[in-house]
């Protein structure tokens, strides 16, 4: 009751919901949809294999109160080799005969890695805005408008964050967020709470696109852009599901419409993708691991098995299975393998 009131006290008033709409039984035809290949969305995943590792090494050199960073799980000499690819970032130097640490070199990182790294501090900087406008977004998509924190640190990566975002980018937006008690889930867990809710950020990628058409109104039917890859065929009876679906009303995800709608209708289904492909529009990279995105799907309120979503939909999401992970991947934010709006941090 105490979080209704503090709600309906930021956000002048809970409106009641409207009733539920019922289109369209049926949840999907009766008709698997296969899997194809995407090689540039491979290729997209595949190229930056190393680059999260490097990364991680790279902030432990150069930010000495990281510990237990994500290279603390490779054995030494796995370490060493993988240092060893790239010497234009790292230095190594043979340890000292008298040291503890005898065989085991000194790594330190190039004045190259170093321009770099101040480099993307500048860039963090410059974006901080724009960071804090997402990570707002975010918080609007979910039902309590409050997120983990170890949820955020675990999309630290994908969302854009510095390391250190919740000294650096947090305090500098009191009237978005506040840090929070995590509320029975251990004395030592902390939530990020939204603190004011922001009209002109609650419009959803779907429909700032269809307003620059112009003539766009509140619950119009909006298409989702669908690409397929060479040798790709949908199946007469799903092609035609489609193209029905696709003129199903958009209900946007800053609406909680899950509620209101049957759940066993294709406009449940709409407005599922329509939430899951906010999500990844938010991610600077437009794309994030399986298990992160289900997790992020879980933590916005979809209902289980909204993954089947997913599969049903290969003209919007794309599943890559390459550096030995399941990433998924907004087919509408690439071409081939390059990015269609490069975020600055992505350079």
């Amino acid at each position: 009751m105490l979080l209704l009131r503090h709600l309906r006290r930021r956000r002048g008033g809970f409106r009641a919901p409207p009733p539920c709409r019922d289109l369209r039984a049926a949840p999907f035809v009766d008709a698997k949809v296969k899997w194809v290949r995407d090689r540039g969305l491979d290729h997209a995943v595949e190229k930056e294999k190393h680059l999260r590792p490097l990364h991680a090494l790279k902030n432990l050199l150069l930010n000495p109160s990281l510990e237990g960073a994500a290279t603390s799980s490779a054995s030494p000499s796995a370490l060493i080799r993988f240092i060893r690819k790239y010497p234009s970032a790292f230095l190594e130097q043979a340890a000292a005969p008298t040291s503890e640490a005898f065989r085991r070199p000194q790594i330190l990182p190039t004045p190259e890695l170093i321009r770099i790294h101040e480099e993307e501090q500048l860039v963090y900087q410059s974006c901080r805005g724009e960071t804090a406008d997402r990570l707002l977004r975010l918080l609007m998509l979910t039902p309590c408008k409050r997120l983990s924190l170890s949820v955020i640190d675990r999309l630290r990566w994908d969302l854009g964050l510095p390391h250190d975002y919740a000294r650096s980018l947090l305090p500098e937006y009191p009237d978005y967020f506040q840090i929070v008690g995590g509320g029975g889930r251990g004395s030592g867990s902390l939530d990020l709470e939204l603190v004011c809710w922001n009209k002109e950020l609650a419009v959803s990628s779907m429909e700032r696109r269809a307003m620059k058409t112009g003539g766009y109104r509140k619950g119009d039917p909006l298409s989702f852009p669908m690409q397929f890859p060479r040798g790709f065929d949908l199946e007469k009876k799903v092609r035609r599901w489609v193209e029905d679906w696709q003129r199903l009303p958009y209900l946007s995800p800053y609406e909680d419409a899950g509620r209101c709608v049957n759940p066993a209708s294709d406009l449940a289904e709409k407005w599922t993708v329509g939430v899951l492909h906010e999500l990844l529009h938010l991610l600077v990279g437009k794309k994030a691991e399986r298990d992160d995105l289900l997790l992020l799907g879980e933590c916005v309120g979809l209902r289980p098995g909204f993954k089947r979503a997913l599969v049903h939909h290969p003209g919007i999401f794309y599943q890559s299975n390459k550096i030995k992970a399941h990433t998924i991947l907004l087919r509408e934010g690439y071409k081939r393998d390059l990015l269609v709006e490069k975020h600055p941090l992505m350079g």
